[in-house]
């Protein structure tokens, strides 16, 4: 089986990513909650894992970083949170659902919502986002890379003009926590929103949110949090804010040793061995008869994502084929990214996209460039 669907979730881990999970499974106790030696072992390693977090992002310390499922759940509370203050918001065409539902919901609650539009190769457009800016948006929301084309925004440009617009700065980091550098001081970023289960290589539902510290947001749940027993409020310090209930401790115990590794590997080694696969992937299928790739490859330095069509063939049956027929695994459809469909005119076909991990090698891209081209002339 050759994996390329890591943009939907990491298969390939490190073992000491499992190797954590159960341990922490055997020996971890309630973080945060007693004096026994297991709960302060739990403690410990959820500190750490907000305290690497706080590193990887640049954000002001590790309270600053609270945890939740998912990056869905991170967005929800941002945008949730703005809502209830009935703050303007923006996104892009580029923007996953877990960004567009939550606005269209605040919409229809009365907030401004506005969306930038892309070009024909998937760029964000610029210019009209700072008109926009300009008009008084409070809140600008966007991926940092598309998850459909993989084509990147300039953060650092982005985060400038929100400071200069006096606009909240949110970015989603589904596609490169853990490959790109994230600067939240250098990049203006206000809110860091992050899941665990993609580039980062941790388990499933552990995800979270690093905030400025001039940032305030409403707790989005209420309830146990171990301090403060006796008020009646839920505590509004970070992280405690925007956390209630037990945490996922065993997974962030898994996290915990996923960004270990990454600190030994090194983000640059990682996001280099993911352009190449992408690359060679790319120039192996970009000329072969009926393909159309979409996004923008002018520049390498993007998400290692190719998505393609073949011919007029249905997207999720040419994903299936690959899948059960050659043993090829990808994603095919709409990829929650409605918008970006819309702009690239593949509402109705999808797109069938292959996603890079750097624990592949270079002969497994190369059989999957020749199952494409043998793909291509069986669908003739």
């Amino acid at each position: 089986m050759i994996y390329l669907d890591s943009a939907a979730t990491s298969y390939y881990r490190p073992e000491s990513v499992a190797n954590a999970v159960y341990q922490a499974i055997h020996s971890m106790g309630n973080p945060e909650r007693s004096s026994h030696g297991s709960s302060l072992e739990a403690s410990r390693v959820v500190y750490e894992t907000r305290n690497m977090l706080a590193e990887l992002f640049h954000a002001k310390g590790a309270s600053q970083v609270a945890f939740t499922s998912n990056i869905t759940e991170a967005l929800n509370i941002v945008i949730q949170g703005y809502s209830k203050m009935k703050k303007s918001m923006a996104a892009t065409q580029m923007d996953h659902n877990s960004i567009l539902r939550p606005l269209y919901q605040a919409k229809q609650e009365g907030c401004r919502v506005e969306i930038v539009p892309v070009d024909k190769n998937g760029n964000l457009d610029m210019d009209k986002l700072e008109t926009l800016l300009k008009s008084g948006i409070d809140v600008f929301l966007c991926t940092h890379a598309s998850n459909l084309t993989g084509n990147k925004n300039d953060i650092h440009m982005i985060g400038w003009l929100c400071k200069k617009y006096g606009t909240t700065f949110v970015l989603d980091t589904a596609q490169t926590a853990g490959i790109f550098p994230i600067d939240m001081q250098e990049d203006c970023i206000d809110i860091v929103c992050f899941t665990g289960h993609k580039g980062l290589m941790g388990p499933q539902g552990v995800g979270g949110l690093c905030l400025a510290e001039h940032i305030v947001l409403p707790s989005w749940k209420v309830g146990g949090t171990g301090i403060r027993s006796y008020e009646m409020e839920h505590p509004s310090q970070m992280p405690t804010a925007l956390e209630a209930g037990t945490l996922n401790g065993h997974g962030i115990a898994g996290l915990h040793a996923a960004l270990l590794y990454i600190k030994d590997v090194g983000i640059d080694a990682i996001q280099k061995k993911e352009q190449k696969l992408m690359k060679q992937f790319y120039e192996g299928v970009k000329n072969l008869s009926g393909i159309t790739i979409y996004g923008d490859f002018s520049n390498w330095n993007r998400a290692a994502i190719v998505a393609l069509n073949i011919r007029e063939y249905d997207s999720s049956q040419v994903s299936d084929t690959l899948a059960w027929k050659y043993n090829i695994y990808t994603r095919g459809g709409a990829h929650c990214a409605p918008l970006m469909h819309t702009a690239l005119g593949t509402k109705e076909q999808g797109a069938v996209r292959f996603s890079f991990s750097h624990f592949l090698e270079e002969h497994q891209v190369e059989e999957a460039i020749g199952v494409v081209e043998h793909i291509t002339k069986e669908f003739l």
